[in-house]
């Protein structure tokens, strides 16, 4: 027999299921928290993440404020394009026990370029390259992926098909085209490698966009009569930001590596500009006897790489809904 006095399930209203959707409460503090102070909180609770990205922080300002960027001066007094009488074999002056900078703390090259200022000028150019990659391909996918997950037939076949087209020509391919079509006006090539790197957010953008779609709350705002493109960015697009989030950041890893493939291969960043990338091609042979010149772009190159990819990972953690906080 069932007891008339115990209390029966109520139905979930809709208001009780937004706040449980939006709202977490810690249980510790009696505080509630948005969907947002969540993914935040859980964010800057990464370690990994948080050194990633005080060291990416560190990297992008020495790198812009050192030899300056256009017009703006810096606080190194050398530049890398002036060569000088070249000092002890060019060999670094940077000592770490005692500490000392020297006048070429990473060296000089073969003509005497001071090295310092040809790694800061390379990273400025392959950390514009990489994040204007990263943005516009976080662009294209995410408009490609959203409309053909969200209106199907027609649309979305059109729109993969593209994408399918775009997938089986190799990447490296048309980045080495565009590198040696646009390899001396680094804007234009990070557009143009930024074009041809979107494939992989769209397809999982649509996926997300898909199983949205069919969901309540989008249900009831076609039911109302809200347009399709307000529908898609105020309810679909917001839903799916952990994934286009985190995928943009490895867009931008990935773009670093690849402007670095290009330019050792001789298709990207060409002289009397320079990249991290085209250092590397440059003194790939000095390796044995002045390691410097090799070593000292590599480092960089995997130090912003795995910066990000650090980052990536925490942004990952902190939209994941089955994180707690501690």
């Amino acid at each position: 027999m069932t007891d008339n006095n115990t209390p029966q399930s109520q139905p979930v209203t809709d208001e009780e299921s937004q706040y449980s959707v939006e709202d977490v409460i810690d249980q510790t503090t009696d505080k509630s928290y948005s969907q947002g102070q969540l993914v935040m909180r859980r964010f800057f609770r990464h370690k990994a993440a948080m050194g990633g990205l005080v060291i990416l922080l560190f990297v992008i300002v020495i790198s812009f404020t050192s030899i300056g960027f256009g017009p703006i001066p810096g606080w190194w007094d050398k530049d890398f394009m002036t060569p000088s009488t070249v000092q002890n074999g060019g060999a670094p002056t940077l000592k770490l026990w005692p500490f000392q900078i020297g006048e070429h703390p990473f060296g000089q090259d073969t003509i005497g370029k001071d090295y310092f200022a040809l790694v800061m000028r390379g990273s400025q150019v392959s950390l514009f390259i990489a994040f204007t990659v990263g943005i516009i391909a976080t662009i294209i996918g995410t408009t490609i992926g959203a409309v053909a997950g969200y209106y199907r037939g027609l649309t979305e076949s059109l729109l993969m098909r593209t994408t399918d087209l775009f997938i089986i020509i190799p990447a490296l391919v048309l980045a080495a085209v565009f590198g040696r079509t646009f390899g001396s006006n680094v804007p234009i090539l990070a557009v143009m490698l930024g074009v041809i790197s979107w494939t992989g957010l769209a397809r999982l953008v649509r996926g997300e966009v898909l199983s949205l779609r069919e969901r309540e709350f989008v249900a009831a705002a076609r039911a109302i009569g809200t347009p399709s493109g307000t529908i898609i960015r105020r309810h679909v697009l917001p839903n799916a930001l952990g994934t286009i989030v985190v995928n943009a950041t490895l867009l931008i890893s990935s773009a670093i590596l690849t402007e670095t493939a290009i330019s050792f291969l001789g298709f990207g960043v060409r002289p009397p500009d320079t990249s991290l990338g085209l250092l590397i091609q440059t003194y790939q042979n000095a390796l044995t006897t002045r390691p410097w010149l090799f070593w000292w772009p590599g480092i960089f190159i995997l130090t912003i790489a795995l910066c990000v990819n650090f980052i990536g990972d925490g942004l990952r953690d902190a939209f994941d809904p089955r994180q707690t906080l501690d």
